[in-house]
């Protein structure tokens, strides 16, 4: 029972990143097109982000954070309730 908690928290977090990361992208008035050439990336590479299918690298994330003015502490621990 533990372990099934445990890995629905870590589910939670991992989803967390990906919606943080879409909302700060909109604050900024940012297409994925756009961020995605700022972060030398394709735009699937953002969709497959925001839509949980990929987890960036450290160094993207380091870039994503940059592009979206945030750090890449706040990108990995935002809560669901943060983000609103």
């Amino acid at each position: 029972m533990f372990y099934y908690i445990y890995v629905k928290y870590l589910l939670h977090k991992e989803l967390a990143l990906h919606n943080y990361i879409r909302k700060r992208r909109k604050e900024r008035h940012l297409s994925q097109d756009m961020l995605a050439q700022k972060a030398n990336v394709t735009r699937q590479t953002i969709n497959a982000i925001e839509n949980a299918k990929y987890d960036p690298s450290l160094a993207l994330a380091f870039k994503l954070a940059t592009i979206l003015e945030t750090t890449v502490d706040q990108l990995f621990t935002k809560s669901e309730d943060e983000n609103d």
